[in-house]
């Protein structure tokens, strides 16, 4: 069984296409950002559903996918779960559906290399280049994600690295520079995706009667995510700002 903690129909925000959001519970970061702060918790409210349901959703919504979309999991973070992934991940292959596998990539095991390579598109969440302010954002260390991006490549799997710009956080030029001279070079990267920061989910942590501990910190101005984007373009060739 699967612990999902929702789904979005037609999302058009997490790959390419149209495609079905298959969000996941639990994640092994506890980012200061998050969004979903109600999927962190693994045995938080969730639905213990079949891969057969997810199969069925899937199955239903391919006339919609086109020749770009498909499917995403995202959560939470979806490779807590890829012991129960792999045979849905092989089923929605044999029915020819595209797979998208939205993941901070801080977990290695032989499964989830085995779904790394049943994914059509990695959407790799690096939080930050820099060591200790990934740590001081996400309370974990970044080297495995790191790992992650060089397996990647090194075994000529297509990904897109997503990166939250967080105004006084991980939007400092050095960092980026870093980043940049490291994996710049990746042939696997087919697109940076520079995504704003957004208070959105501000409300679920009063809700859960949760510490929002970015509060004070505003979203992106225009000038700051165009400069971002001009930083990160002089080491990639696709810098898209989501």
């Amino acid at each position: 069984m699967i612990r999902l903690h929702s789904y979005e129909s037609l999302g058009t925000f997490d790959g390419p296409g149209l495609r079905l959001v298959v969000f996941l519970q639990g994640c092994n970061f506890r980012c200061r950002y998050c969004a979903n702060p109600d999927t962190i918790d693994p045995k938080g409210e969730c639905r213990l559903v079949s891969e057969q349901e997810i199969m069925e959703m899937a199955v239903s919504e391919k006339p919609f996918f086109g020749k770009r979309g498909g499917v995403t999991f995202s959560g939470g973070e979806p490779t807590m779960q890829a012991r129960e992934l792999v045979p849905l991940f092989r089923r929605l292959k044999e029915q020819g559906i595209h797979i998208c596998l939205d993941t901070n990539g801080s977990i290695h095991t032989p499964e989830v290399e085995e779904l790394w390579g049943l994914t059509d598109l990695v959407l790799l969440d690096l939080k930050q280049f820099n060591p200790l302010h990934h740590k001081d954002l996400t309370g974990r260390e970044n080297l495995q994600t790191l790992r992650t991006a060089a397996w990647l490549e090194e075994h000529n799997r297509p990904f897109w690295l997503r990166y939250v710009l967080i105004p006084g956080h991980s939007d400092f030029e050095a960092d980026i520079r870093a980043l940049g001279e490291a994996l710049g070079c990746y042939k696997m990267i087919e697109r940076v995706e520079i995504l704003p920061y957004h208070t959105l989910g501000v409300h679920k942590y009063e809700a859960m009667g949760l510490e929002y501990t970015l509060k004070g910190v505003k979203e992106n101005t225009p000038a700051q995510l165009e400069q971002a984007k001009e930083l990160f373009e002089e080491y990639f060739d696709s810098v898209f700002v989501n």
